[in-house]
């Protein structure tokens, strides 16, 4: 059986990208993270991070680990998560909410799928 592996250069792009938009130096991020700079080094380099690294520079970047996981299964074969389940862990991670506005986005939100789900669709799209 094939294991999830991280895709180390998509997520050292995506530090990247986030890091060149903040104009930080890699330096810099690597304090803003309280990670060692060597880390960073060694995923230029193609090199795994530990997992709580991992957890680190994923929050840091605000989006699911799973976006940078690869192998395993073939996406097709995975049963998607319901669109609540992803919304609801991003809405629940930012502080700017409380929970009682989190609680009612997921009830806006799971009118709103329902919603979707029960139009017709037109098949020849």
């Amino acid at each position: 059986m094939a294991k999830d592996q991280i895709d180390v250069d998509a997520l050292y792009s995506a530090l990247d990208a986030q890091r060149t938009a903040r104009e930080l130096s890699w330096r810099q991020l690597a304090k803003e993270l309280q990670v060692s700079p060597s880390l960073l080094s060694r995923m230029a380099n193609g090199l795994r991070p530990d997992a709580d690294a991992f957890i680190t520079l994923v929050q840091w970047l605000g989006v699911p680990a799973e976006q940078f996981a690869v192998g395993g299964e073939a996406p097709a074969q995975r049963d998607e998560p319901e669109l609540v389940t992803q919304i609801g862990s991003l809405l629940r991670a930012r502080k700017d909410l409380e929970p009682e506005d989190v609680a009612y986005l997921e009830v806006v939100i799971n009118a709103t799928v329902r919603r979707v789900k029960a139009l017709p669709r037109d098949k020849e799209a």
